[in-house]
């Protein structure tokens, strides 16, 4: 006669406040080399970031004599008052101008063109307008500078701010138009369906509706718009001439020539200049990257 002996082991009992962890699978290891790659990668990045601050920090005589990464024992605030007294608010607000001039019509614009497109598919002609907007991704701003000088020449708007906005507008709609159209698509039909019945125009389903629904890519696109646009150099460098008509990335340039060997009035006017971008991108950050991805992923 056979005795089968099992081995029923108790439950260990739990401490209170501690929570037992999930055992990891055999095959799951520390990926080392990621995380080493990660750290080396972060010290890339942070190193010319703290340079630049501690540098403009120091006065044009201990930029040669110490150790540039070492940081100033007397801090001067002496490069951002030469900065400031050199037109630098003007500038500031040029691009403020072009920026918001640009951005607010290429949004609105894109929203309308991406609705009219979900809501219109079977139509040709918007079928036709999509395929455009998408034909606008592949052609870089570098290839069309020529022909924008030319329009902008003939039209007159040459050495301004509106030479600036109009380009930028038509540049940062394409990408808009994507992303919108991908968010709208997502937006069950019944509820188009329901506001149609209760009477509403496409107008009013376009704000009461599809927009409070889509905000979350509205504020996507605004934002790395706003970015692209603040940055921009190419078109201010061709399309304008005087100095009253500078954005803050052509005076960067200026600022090097204007003050040759003087480094460290250059970086203060770097960070004077990217301060605003890194204020933007802090507050809508995981908006910017969650939109884009949501964007792209659907």
């Amino acid at each position: 006669m056979t005795t089968i002996l099992t081995d029923r082991r108790r439950p260990q009992k739990v401490a209170p406040g501690e929570q037992r962890r999930p055992p990891l699978p055999p095959t799951a290891r520390r990926n080392w080399l990621g995380g080493l790659a990660g750290w080396l990668w972060l010290v890339v990045v942070a190193v010319p970031l703290y340079w630049t601050l501690i540098t403009s920090l120091k006065a044009q005589s201990q930029y040669y004599a110490s150790n540039p990464l070492v940081p100033s024992a007397d801090p001067t605030l002496d490069n951002y008052r030469l900065v400031v007294e050199s037109d630098f608010l003007r500038y500031f607000v040029n691009s403020v101008v072009v920026t918001a001039g640009a951005v607010v019509p290429a949004v609105a614009i894109s929203f309308m063109a991406a609705y009219a497109i979900v809501r219109g598919w079977r139509m040709r002609t918007l079928r036709a307008m999509n395929g455009l907007f998408l034909m606008g991704l592949a052609i870089p701003l570098q290839a069309t500078v020529i022909p924008v000088y030319l329009i902008i020449i003939r039209l007159q708007l040459y050495d301004s701010l509106l030479a600036l906005i109009l380009p930028s507008i038509a540049f940062a709609i394409p990408l808009s138009v994507l992303v919108l159209t991908n968010f709208i698509r997502d937006v069950p039909k019944e509820l188009f369906d329901s506001m149609r019945v209760d009477g509403a125009t496409e107008w009013t389903t376009l704000w009461r509706l599809a927009a409070p629904l889509t905000r979350p890519a509205i504020l996507t696109v605004t934002i790395f718009n706003a970015l692209t646009i603040w940055n921009g150099f190419l078109l201010p460098l061709v399309l304008t001439q005087s100095p009253d008509q500078r954005t803050l990335p052509l005076a960067l340039w200026t600022f090097q020539g204007q003050y040759g060997v003087n480094v460290p009035a250059v970086l203060a006017a770097v960070v004077l200049t990217t301060l605003p971008v890194l204020v933007l991108y802090a507050f809508g950050r995981r908006q910017l990257l969650s939109g884009l991805t949501a964007g792209f992923g659907r």
